[in-house]
């Protein structure tokens, strides 16, 4: 977080900000802390250094990355395999339309033994039937939120998006459903991170389950529609 000590990987921004945290949460530790993003300035030693120390003084129980690049990912693990702590987990951001971890993040992730959970594998909405038909009144995309803004909704993506959603009404699936099912597919992705703000978005979500395989020429089809 923002404040005296900067918002980077240093050891005192790590530190204070984890200790600003667990005051405004009432706790005296958490199961995971993350470090979100490289530092530029700071050596990743002195990062790593930092979430091995934040492990050892009991503040959290593991440590884990986000977006950190394959070739950060493998070097950090390995520093924090020398101290004593290592890398539980990292959190990429992945969908169909976001594919960045498959250019070795993945291969990394498997070779150091690092689980991975996604975020954002429904791409802001836009891999939902919730824009099939236009932006709705009431949607993200409508509203003053940065995270989806009109202009993503490209008519190239959405032709892609109302292909898939096809192909997701073939396998008796909503699009959002075989979404979740393609981020899981082949056991490199150890699970999925949905923003669910009403209970029936988090019953479909576990619906995905029901059915997650795929048929080598529903994966060949996807391929197709994702190169348009």
């Amino acid at each position: 977080m923002a404040g005296a000590y900067g918002e980077w990987g240093s050891k005192k921004s790590l530190v204070a900000s984890l200790d600003q945290s667990l005051r405004r949460l009432g706790l005296e530790y958490v199961d995971i802390f993350y470090h979100h993003r490289p530092d530029p300035d700071t050596p990743l030693e002195e990062t790593m250094a930092a979430l091995d120390l934040i492990v050892r003084q009991g503040k959290a129980l593991y440590v884990g990355f986000s977006n950190y690049s394959p070739e950060q990912t493998r070097e950090g693990a390995r520093i924090l395999k020398r101290l004593g702590t290592p890398c539980l987990i990292h959190q990429p951001k992945y969908s169909m339309l976001s594919r960045q971890p498959e250019n070795g993040l993945l291969d990394v992730l498997e070779e150091e033994g690092i689980g991975s959970i996604v975020f954002s594998p429904l791409e802001k909405g836009i891999l939902t039937d919730r824009y099939l038909n236009g932006i709705a009144t009431d949607s993200r995309a409508a509203g003053p939120s940065p995270f989806l803004r009109p202009e993503e909704l490209t008519e190239a993506v959405m032709s892609k998006v109302a292909q898939l959603n096809e192909l997701a009404r073939e396998r008796g699936q909503k699009l959002s459903q075989m979404a979740l099912a393609w981020v899981l597919r082949g056991g490199k992705v150890t699970s999925a991170l949905i923003g669910a703000s009403r209970s029936s978005q988090i019953e479909d979500a576990v619906d995905a389950l029901s059915n997650s395989t795929f048929a080598d020429e529903e994966l060949a089809r996807i391929e197709s529609i994702l190169a348009q």
